[in-house]
């Protein structure tokens, strides 16, 4: 038989559910606001709606009425995917350089490759555009770019470094001195098995950077709208309900490329390997 559960148990067990209920009830309840302002008749943001229509979707999508959203949504991607591509090439590299290593310039290197998380987004983006100003440059989308690969790469290095430090040294080793090159060892061995950990990676950089605000609204101009941007200034001046429209269609991207990298690598995996990764440094 097994152990009666005595009060104390029961009790805890009744709060931890209620704070995990509120919690999800707190991170939900706002999509589902979102979600129902998208299909309203009104003619700006109101909760609740009052009748349901596709119109707001419809107009979205016309590339005549929503030139403007369309180019940010363009802007955004772009950024988007080439933060990620760079993210994911230098996150790869400094992993696979300090992922073994436990001296003292690992450490301060890892520290320094993690900065852009700890410090505040608003602090990072001043800082990004008074550093860009002085060397000369000026906002740009190139500049997005690489401001957006900064915060970008550390999301790579701990999915990267979780997936070393699980990696077997012996296989190394064996393709070593079987003759293979460093270079093979590491395009037909180590790629391979730790491509599942880059991949979690590339999709949490790629989400970052579409969801980046400070960076995008320090660096961009007139002409390098960012969609969040675009739909901050829609929430100041009009309350346009095209806002809870791109809102809907974010959530339904951001839903099946979850439920693609879950299906792949096993993305609720990697979160769990880059939390005890985090806990062990």
């Amino acid at each position: 038989m097994g152990r009666r559960q005595s009060f104390a148990d029961v009790s805890y067990g009744l709060v931890i559910g209620a704070l995990a209920l509120l919690a999800v009830l707190i991170i939900v309840t706002p999509v589902i606001v979102v979600l129902a302002m998208s299909f309203t008749e009104n003619q700006s943001l109101k909760f609740p709606p009052t009748g349901f229509t596709f119109k707001w979707y419809a107009l979205l999508f016309d590339e005549g009425r929503s030139r403007q959203i369309h180019r940010a949504v363009s802007n955004m991607l772009e950024v988007a995917v080439f933060a990620t591509i760079f993210g994911v090439f230098l996150g790869t590299l400094g992993a696979l350089g300090l992922a073994r290593s436990r001296s003292a310039a690992a450490r301060v290197a890892d520290s320094f490759f993690m900065s852009p998380l700890v410090l505040p987004g608003i602090t990072f983006g001043l800082a990004a555009l008074m550093y860009f100003t002085l060397i000369g440059f000026r906002p740009s989308l190139s500049l997005i770019i690489a401001g957006h690969m900064i915060v970008t790469v550390p999301f790579v290095l701990r999915t990267t470094t979780a997936s070393i430090s699980q990696l077997d040294p012996a296989l190394n080793d064996s393709s070593q001195s079987l003759g293979a090159s460093w270079l093979y060892t590491l395009r037909r061995v180590t790629l391979p098995l730790i491509a599942p950990g880059i991949a979690a990676g590339a999709f949490l950089a790629f989400m970052a950077s579409i969801d980046n605000v400070p960076v995008s609204l320090f660096l961009s101009t007139a002409r390098t709208d960012m969609l969040p941007i675009r739909m901050w200034g829609m929430m100041e001046s009009t309350l346009d309900p095209r806002i809870a429209a791109v809102s809907g269609v974010l959530i339904a991207a951001a839903f099946l490329l979850m439920l693609l990298m879950e299906w792949t690598v096993g993305l609720t995996r990697r979160s769990e390997e880059h939390t005890s990764e985090l806990q062990s440094h």
